[in-house]
């Protein structure tokens, strides 16, 4: 299997730092054209979409950031919910001189665009929640995410390691081998820079924690946002996908006035990761009105 470098043969493909209200964010921007902004999810970075960045970049300026608190992106102090990451895409937008832009976002990214295009309509041109949507999760849902948060505090007292990062990452994939090594060593060298690992580890108890939380999820889960959304919106989704079932995606889809959605056999939390060509095709033709 071939490195990210591979894939981004042949491209402009640029490491940037942009000051959104006064959080430096890193950015992997490549292409021109009207802009499209790739998020990623909890605890992750702009590294989950090098399999994709390209093939944008031929019709789009393509922004892959690092959420505020993630990648090399600042981490101030912030509680870390859901609306603080909509605030530091907001922010962005403003930064880059984007009046709307089109927002593809993976897990907590999804999520974060599904929150952005219902607050702010006038910003989205175009939305894809990718493995995330705004529906409370099922019974089985809650026990796969209490389940990760369980394995992250077990883990919040250990040293870091790389096997420690790989088992994290499988739990992403319907296949463990698309964890590659160059992919761990990425995400243990990011997670390795000072103060990180904890800022992870409250990201994480705070999200997960959220989730699971009856009494608080509509601070993460309102599916009566879904309906506040204006702009066509992909819903794309996994056969495998922890967390949220096809059903329940297929439930939240209804919700939104001007929603489609697809269906990935082969591919569990990261279908950009593990299917991109297939994404790839797919997201560019909804992405373009075909």
């Amino acid at each position: 299997m071939g490195t990210i470098w591979v894939d981004l043969l042949g491209q402009e493909i640029r490491q940037t730092y942009y000051n959104a209200n006064g959080v430096r964010t890193r950015v992997l921007e490549a292409g021109s054209g009207p802009p499209l902004v790739f998020l990623h999810g909890t605890g992750g970075h702009a590294e989950c979409y090098a399999r994709n960045i390209a093939a944008h970049a031929a019709h789009f300026h393509v922004y892959a950031i690092d959420f505020v608190g993630h990648g090399y992106s600042d981490a101030p102090d912030l509680p870390y919910g859901v609306q603080d990451f909509v605030g530091h895409v907001h922010s962005f937008l403003d930064t880059i001189g984007a009046k709307r832009a089109s927002i593809s976002g993976e897990s907590l990214g999804g999520m974060t665009g599904a929150w952005l295009a219902a607050k702010y309509p006038d910003r989205v041109e175009r939305l894809v929640l990718n493995t995330g949507i705004l529906m409370p999760l099922e019974e089985d849902g809650r026990k796969d995410v209490a389940d990760v948060l369980q394995r992250s505090r077990a883990a919040s007292g250990q040293q870091l390691t790389r096997e420690g990062v790989r088992k994290r990452m499988e739990w992403l994939m319907a296949d463990p081998k698309s964890v590659t090594d160059e992919l761990v060593e990425i995400r243990f060298k990011i997670y390795s820079q000072p103060g990180r690992a904890a800022v992870m580890r409250k990201v994480a108890e705070t999200l997960f924690g959220i989730s699971i939380d009856r009494e608080r999820e509509k601070e993460l889960f309102d599916s009566d946002q879904l309906k506040k959304i204006q702009c066509p919106t992909l819903v794309l989704w996994t056969r495998h996908n922890p967390g949220q079932s096809v059903e329940l995606a297929e439930k939240g889809t209804k919700l939104i006035p001007h929603a489609r959605m697809t269906v990935f056999e082969k591919s569990a939390h990261w279908p950009q990761w593990e299917e991109p060509e297939r994404f790839n095709k797919e997201h560019l033709d909804f992405l373009l009105g075909k």
